[in-house]
């Protein structure tokens, strides 16, 4: 059977590997672009490309689980180990793929740190958006300060910070 599903497992591997390097490579943009604004409108177009890659990559995913179901082996990482080895075993190249699969887990590895900072960066960045805005409206929901022990504590601030 894995003679029927390798030339098939191939150019998987081969496009799923073009379309991480595409991630990859919207991911460092959408890094450099939290760096320096304006960069919403951007954003959004990098947000819109991210969500196409994922899903082409889910379908990748999807497509690889069904190939090793249908050598009755489980979809997770001793499962292609398993898938190439017994290529390996029925005589075929597995050169090329292993290069691929290699290469793809390392640069998901690469895009998930990547993709780590950019949300904390979004988040921090939608934090002082939501600071400024109630600073501007002249209230803020709380006020963080140090307590005697040392810890942080928040405590709710209902007066006006600033009266225009």
């Amino acid at each position: 059977m894995i003679e029927q599903t390798w030339p098939i497992t191939q150019k998987l591997l081969l496009n799923a590997l073009h379309l991480i390097e595409q991630l990859y490579q919207q991911l460092a943009q959408e890094a450099d672009t939290l760096k320096k604004p304006p960069y919403t409108e951007l954003l959004n177009n990098l947000a819109a490309n991210k969500k196409q890659l994922v899903m082409q990559l889910e379908q990748f995913n999807m497509q690889c689980g069904q190939i090793l179901a249908t050598e009755k082996l489980p979809n997770n990482q001793q499962g292609i180990k398993e898938y190439f080895q017994r290529a390996e075993a029925a005589g075929l190249s597995t050169v090329e793929s292993t290069s691929n699969w290699a290469q793809i887990q390392s640069i998901c590895s690469e895009c998930r740190t990547l993709n780590e900072q950019n949300g904390a960066g979004i988040e921090l960045l939608a934090y002082h958006t939501r600071r400024s805005l109630h600073i501007l409206k002249g209230k803020t929901h709380s006020s963080t300060t140090y307590g005697p022990n040392g810890a942080t504590q928040s405590d709710p601030v209902t007066r006006t910070l600033v009266l225009i």
